[in-house]
């Protein structure tokens, strides 16, 4: 997928490919309460914070999984469905060289269309102490790079309805709001609204 410094860069903020070199950042934003899973929250994190602990080369090559080789994926439910192929990228803050949130895509072989538990192609996450810095508008719009370059015609992509930021990072990326009655993905979320991105 490229170099991991160069895959996309705008202003101060790189997107990644995660290193060990990037770990010490990324572990310290997991200890302070922040984590990449929004519906397993907590939980997720610690079981980062855990493998990292014991395996980190493996951690880390979990997260460039392509040909989905990992196993199953915990859906907020507790069920485990098959991982689908796909990879996470970190966005970089290169002013203080620190990590500043996520970003992932994943997609399904030979079609554009998503099993019914997977709600999108794209999730994103920036840490709370690093936001309004346009970096989720940034790192979205290298992850539709990323997509394009896979043969990918569009991506759907969930958002909360009551989220008016992240609607605003995915319609400034070309983003279509094409949903929204979606369900929330745990109890007492909000519901969800999905956008679409067309690539072609």
């Amino acid at each position: 997928m490229g170099d991991a410094r160069r895959a996309w860069q705008h202003a101060a903020m790189l997107l990644v490919r995660p290193l060990a070199t990037h770990l010490p950042s990324y572990t310290d934003a997991l200890q302070r309460g922040w984590s990449a899973d929004t519906v397993r929250g907590a939980a997720a994190a610690q079981e980062e914070l855990a493998w990292i602990a014991t395996d980190p080369a493996g951690f880390l090559a979990s997260l460039d999984d392509p040909e989905a080789k990992g196993p199953p994926v915990t859906l907020g439910d507790g069920r485990q469905v098959p991982r689908l192929p796909g990879f996470r990228r970190w966005m970089w803050d290169e002013e203080d060289d620190t990590f500043a949130g996520s970003i992932n895509l994943r997609w399904q072989p030979g079609t554009a269309e998503l099993p019914p538990h997977c709600l999108g192609h794209i999730g994103y996450s920036v840490v709370p102490w690093k936001r309004r810095r346009g970096f989720a508008t940034q790192a979205l719009a290298g992850m539709l790079a990323e997509a394009r370059a896979l043969g990918l015609p569009w991506v759907d992509i969930r958002t909360d309805a009551d989220n008016p930021a992240s609607q605003r990072v995915i319609e400034a990326n070309g983003g279509v709001r094409t949903d929204d009655a979606l369900p929330a993905l745990r109890p007492g979320a909000p519901a969800g609204v999905r956008y679409q991105v067309a690539l072609c």
